[in-house]
């Protein structure tokens, strides 16, 4: 072999040894960087709303049911009802429930005068305050009609306005199965709920409530009262 090849051979090898050398170094000095934490899944919490009580004959079977199963709800009550029937509105707030505004006759709050809309929320809230003891800060406009002006008269009476995300026309009396299956089928962390219980007859509503609240429990699900303070 030539001496000009066995220098190009050992000129070879010193490179390659210089190549792995600089591959060592490149693995040392990579930096692990430290885990990254998975992100929390959503809490699974609800709002179970109520609307248009109380009413002497379902709104106790509804409070029954919510106290079996260990869930607390928000009930908007129409004033001229808790007029009615102090005595239930009274129960509602006793066993932790939360009381709310759904107004004084039910109205269209988009189509009264603003004197009439002052009405329909402060008389209801002398009502409820005399039975529970607390003023109602969230308002559910009727029908969830809403506008600037029912924006505006509400933020200028201390309310905000709660409407919910999950409606499974109980009113229209669809039969204990549709009702649940409606629910079961929207639901999803921070769906707020609506179901009735006054009105109007709300034997379905009622019967429909243990499979929603047995089902929603099972899959995880715990309940929260609405943020009124």
């Amino acid at each position: 072999m030539s001496s000009a090849r066995r220098a190009d051979r050992r000129r070879g090898r010193r490179a390659a040894r210089v190549a792995v050398g600089a591959l060592v170094a490149a693995a040392a000095a990579v930096v692990v960087l430290p885990a990254v934490p998975a992100q929390a899944a959503p809490a699974k919490v609800v709002y179970l709303t109520f609307d248009d009580g109380p009413s002497p004959r379902y709104t106790p079977q509804v409070l029954a049911l919510l106290s079996q199963y260990g869930v607390r709800a928000t009930f908007f009550e129409i004033g001229q009802n808790v007029a009615a029937y102090p005595g239930v509105t009274r129960q509602v707030g006793a066993q932790g429930h939360s009381v709310q505004n759904h107004s004084w006759s039910h109205p269209d709050l988009r189509k009264v005068s603003k004197s009439a809309f002052q009405y329909q929320v402060t008389a209801t809230d002398a009502r409820i305050r005399a039975q529970t003891g607390t003023t109602p800060t969230c308002l559910r406009p009727p029908y969830g009609g809403v506008n600037g002006a029912v924006r505006s008269g509400a933020a200028g009476l201390g309310k905000s306005i709660q409407l919910w995300s999950v409606d499974p026309q109980d009113w229209a009396r669809p039969g204990r199965a549709a009702i649940e299956r409606r629910v079961l089928d929207a639901v999803k962390p921070g769906s707020v709920i609506l179901l009735h219980d006054g009105g109007g007859d709300r034997g379905q509503t009622v019967a429909a409530l243990p499979g929603i609240l047995r089902t929603l429990k099972s899959r995880g699900y715990t309940f929260a009262l609405l943020p009124c303070r």
